[in-house]
């Protein structure tokens, strides 16, 4: 993991627009709006069918235009791309594919005159098969230091032919591989729990920590605002990595303890690494990829001396159900309050189906509707919320890619997850009637993964300026919470008396109070009308007196 220094940047934070966004506003990250960039899918500088850091930093104007807060940039480390970027080579390097170092430096400058603050990937659980520490461990063989720094272990059976443990891998198969002696014997074995060409880090080890923490500083010194953290809860292993007893643990990853999950020895990890975190002006932030089998656990990752922020996965998975929404709703922010930390939310994200297919229930025209609505009823809510890139004009999964051109590593075994993680991955449609869109700089030229023929009509440029449109939503509703400072703010969340199926809050602040109605049926419900409209995910009628009729599957914002 060298640092490469000698490539990076000679000044940091220099600019005035650093230093503007360093000394902003305090405690930025509690209500922000952050945008994700897959930077595979989101923009291609060069032509050659891959996003890059080049195409990202051409099209920052148009993230600052929609009125998000910071963006988050998944991987662009160098990578084999074993896992699209999750196999790390050199944290402290981009790869080609994606640009330069001065690429990155240049994106979060930019980023930073525009008021946008940039949050990077961090892969902590896992590096690739290719990083010089692995490569090493396995040229020297059994004795080696360096494999301390892994998990080799011997294989059970009368030859060691069988895993050290039943654990199984997330994307499927046993989360073992047999390594080969210099000899052409067989060796020992290494644990991976996701694919065979990323080895799990040993976090026993101290030259884990101490790399990492050099990682750390080294993005920060660069200037970036904080850290997304991959597989945040998989750090540390239960002792002695005894067997769970059974197979098909993957369908409960999030639901139930697991030996290899949300360990406490995870908590001192990210204690270390606050403390460098609040080193740094401008209010760095550390957030938590972290799987748990209760919000509450995943509250214990954000102590005042941890991190700052966990992605809500129990929101995500939560059904379009009154009933089931309000109860997540409650145990989130209780569980984020008790220990002083803001709760977040996000319907989609790189790893599962987009949300306007995920709700429709199998009606393309339905899930659109469902997912404006439950996007305004994100918003509205207290904390910081996460988009997706495309989701803001109304992008439904792709679900027909043909097998020939699927990369996604799960796709191609016979058990774990299903492999659809491609769907959600296809680069976003800028511009134009065929594809790529605008994607990259030539007209028809290549784009990694194809483009249906039915995204010309969701397109940036079809969408810019059509009052009607998603995109215009999505503008028209962050452009008012930003405005509404009742909106994002604050912890709690008061509920009002509704019909069946709807749901009903009030939000008071020194500012005014807000109220957001939101009918999760498919019929037309009177409901009370609290006060003005601000903004709705459909068009409603008003009803008798003091009611309007607000048609199924929409939210309404009310200022009071």
């Amino acid at each position: 993991m060298s640092q490469h220094l000698a490539d990076a940047p000679g000044s940091t934070l220099s600019s005035a627009a650093s230093s503007a966004v360093a000394a902003g506003r305090k405690g930025w990250w509690r209500d922000a709006v952050i945008y994700q960039v897959y930077p595979r899918s989101f923009a291609d500088g060069n032509g050659d069918g891959m996003g890059d850091l080049p195409g990202i930093r051409a099209r920052l104007p148009y993230l600052k235009q929609l009125g998000v807060d910071a963006v988050w940039l998944s991987p662009f480390y160098a990578s084999p791309q074993a896992d699209a970027g999750y196999d790390v080579t050199d944290y402290c390097a981009v790869d080609p594919m994606f640009g330069t170092l001065t690429d990155a430096d240049d994106l979060v400058r930019d980023a930073h005159a525009l008021n946008l603050r940039v949050i990077v990937d961090l892969v902590p659980n896992h590096c690739s098969d290719q990083h010089e520490w692995f490569k090493q461990a396995l040229r020297e063989g059994p004795g080696s230091p360096l494999r301390e720094r892994f998990h080799f272990r011997p294989g059970k059976g009368e030859h060691g032919e069988l895993p050290p443990n039943d654990w199984e891998s997330i994307f499927g198969g046993p989360a073992w591989t047999r390594t080969t002696n210099a000899d052409g014997t067989p060796g020992d074995w290494y644990l991976h729990l996701f694919a065979a060409e990323q080895p799990d880090f040993n976090w026993d080890h101290p030259a884990v920590h101490d790399e990492f923490r050099s990682i750390l500083r080294f993005w920060l010194d660069l200037g970036i605002d904080g850290f997304r953290i991959d597989v945040a809860h998989g750090l540390v292993k239960a002792a002695g990595l005894p067997d769970i007893g059974y197979s098909g643990q993957v369908k409960l990853l999030g639901t139930e303890a697991m030996p290899y999950f949300d360990q406490d020895g995870v908590h001192e990890i990210y204690r270390s690494w606050r403390k460098i975190l609040d080193e740094y002006e401008g209010e760095r932030i550390a957030v938590a990829e972290a799987w748990t089998p209760t919000v509450e656990r995943s509250a214990l990752y954000l102590r005042p001396d941890e991190l700052h922020q966990a992605f809500n996965f129990e929101y995500l998975t939560t059904g379009w159900d009154a009933t089931e929404l309000r109860a997540v709703i409650d145990r989130s922010l209780t569980a984020m309050d008790a220990v002083g930390a803001p709760a977040t939310w996000v319907l989609s994200n790189h790893d599962v189906v987009r949300h306007t297919t995920r709700l429709a229930a199998g009606a393309e025209e339905r899930g659109l509707r469902r997912g404006r609505a439950a996007t305004l009823l994100m918003l509205a809510l207290p904390g910081s919320a996460y988009l997706y890139q495309g989701e803001e004009l109304g992008l439904p999964e792709v679900v027909d890619l043909p097998a020939e051109v699927r990369q996604d590593p799960a796709f191609f075994r016979n058990s774990g997850q299903d492999g659809t993680r491609d769907g959600c991955r296809v680069p976003i449609p800028w511009a134009g009637d065929s594809a790529p869109y605008g994607f990259g700089p030539v007209e028809g030229g290549p784009s990694w993964l194809p483009q249906p023929a039915e995204w010309a009509g969701l397109s940036i440029e079809a969408q810019d300026g059509d009052p009607t449109s998603t995109l215009e939503f999505y503008r028209s509703a962050l452009a008012v919470r930003h405005e509404h400072p009742a909106l994002g703010a604050g912890r709690t969340v008061t509920w009002l008396e509704a019909p069946e199926g709807v749901l009903a809050f009030r939000r008071d602040s020194e500012h005014g109070t807000f109220v957001c109605t939101v009918n999760l049926t498919a019929l037309p419900v009177s409901v009370p009308a609290p006060g003005r409209p601000l903004l709705a995910s459909a068009d409603f009628e008003a009803g008798e007196g003091e009611s309007v009729v607000l048609p199924g599957d929409t939210t309404v914002w009310w200022a009071v």
